[in-house]
């Protein structure tokens, strides 16, 4: 090769690899975002399934997503863990604190509220039923099916008794579990007591002082029923308003704050996550309070002193999906829903609060069949039923992969299904709580 043949290839090669940088630099600056939101999901997991689960496996944890095998821990410490993507780029830290676990910020935070746990249920272990929890659990699929189905407690309380329990293995009567959505239903709680207190109403609008346009008329009420009319996604994929929200948002209630007005409010009902922890913002307002406010009105009353209620990076509880518990203090939700609000001979939620927050209302348009106010009704507006198999009265909290609280208020049921189920096609539990209402009508 001659001397000006060599520069013309020297040239073209340096030509041709900045241009690879600048296309790789600019590939990834336009991805990172999405990268972010995949590690922040992991460092979250990481930090919560340790510190607040108290378990060592949390891989077991991640969802099946293109991006996970190439998520590595990244340093961190004591006080904090951080993810990135081949261990490098993108990296996001969750910082270790007392109300959990905080993506992206360190925020100065209240001592906790102590909390004094209830007393135990009573006991009475109904043999009976042990094939249907059997069932629930998967005993009758191969272990793969087993691992798919994902089960981990499976609670049943009948007339305030526990009547059965049961655990996968690594997981016991003490382990906290995520309720992912079920928190939503927990903030309905925490929202009730505030209107039996005299502190917030239904109809309250103007809820943002940047709320200038049609998005001043959403009422408290719009956000319990998700009918606020603010633009939002619910899919759970890199980049969309949920994950931005949950994984890259210091401020998450501000962030839906921002967000168009694309419908009418109280027209169309639109499942939004969104919505939960905007309500949980303006409540905490109303009533001057701080992260305390829930372990104040609804964990110590009800005894729930498992229950940790995550916050965002500014000490908003994260009100739409990081409420922690045990499957007995998930089932002490569900009792304390159906006894409608009365805890030891006091009331502590409006008289009929629970029959109003679960029926379903007739919004023109919705996504979220049988959405009460942030609880899931089995009966629609027309007076059709969700689940076929269910009573009419039956309703539920519910939440991502595979989290349920049923209530059967004719049964005196509460039935809890707690597990790690993004593939699972069937999680089995509204079978068997049909079960359970069988065996007891024989």
């Amino acid at each position: 090769m001659t001397g000006g043949r060599r520069r013309r290839w020297l040239i073209v090669t340096g030509v041709l690899l900045a241009v690879i940088l600048i296309a790789g630099v600019a590939g990834y600056w336009y991805l990172r975002p999405l990268l972010r939101t995949g590690t922040g999901y992991a460092a979250h997991n990481l930090c919560a399934v340790t510190t607040i689960a108290g378990r060592d496996n949390p891989k077991a944890d991640l969802p099946p997503n293109p991006l996970v095998p190439y998520l590595r821990p990244a340093g961190g410490g004591e006080d904090r863990s951080t993810v990135a993507v081949f261990g490098l780029l993108a990296a996001q830290t969750a910082f270790h604190t007392d109300f959990g676990c905080v993506v992206g910020a360190d925020p100065t935070l209240p001592e906790p509220l102590p909390v004094e746990p209830a007393a135990e249920f009573t006991a009475n272990l109904d043999s009976g039923l042990d094939a249907s929890v059997a069932v629930a659990f998967g005993d009758d699929l191969a272990p793969e099916g087993r691992q798919t189905l994902g089960t981990r407690a499976v609670v049943v309380i009948r007339d305030g008794v526990v009547v059965a329990e049961r655990y996968a293995e690594g997981f016991d009567a003490d382990t906290p579990q995520l309720g992912w959505s079920m928190a939503k239903s927990v903030t309905n709680l925490l929202t009730g007591r505030l209107v039996q207190e005299g502190i917030v109403g239904l109809d309250d609008a103007g809820l943002r002082p940047e709320w200038t346009d049609a998005r001043a008329d959403i009422t408290v009420d719009d956000l319990l029923r998700m009918t606020s009319g603010l633009a939002w996604d619910e899919t759970y994929d890199l980049g969309t308003p949920i994950t931005q929200m949950l994984y890259t948002e210091t401020d998450m209630a501000g962030f839906v704050a921002g967000r168009d007005g694309e419908h009418v409010p109280g027209s169309f009902q639109q499942y939004s996550s969104g919505s939960t922890n905007l309500l949980c913002s303006v409540l905490l307002d109303k009533a001057g309070g701080d992260a305390n406010l829930p372990r104040e009105l609804v964990f110590a009353p009800l005894g729930l002193s498992s229950a940790v209620l995550e916050v965002d990076g500014v000490g908003n509880p994260v009100c739409a999906s990081y409420l922690w518990a045990t499957p007995r203090d998930w089932a002490r939700i569900g009792q304390f829903a159906l006894d409608d609000g009365v805890v030891d001979g006091e009331r502590l939620l409006p008289e009929g609060w629970m029959e109003e927050s679960t029926t379903a209302r007739g919004a023109a348009t919705t996504d979220a069949d049988g959405m009460g106010a942030s609880w899931w009704s089995n009966q629609r507006p027309d007076g059709s039923l969700v689940e076929e198999l269910l009573p009419a009265d039956t309703y539920s909290a519910r939440g991502h992969d595979g989290q349920r609280v049923y209530v059967v208020p004719s049964e005196g049921l509460v039935v809890v299904r707690l597990g790690f189920s993004p593939s699972a096609d069937d999680i089995r539990v509204e079978q068997l709580v049909a079960d359970v209402i069988a065996a007891s009508q024989e």
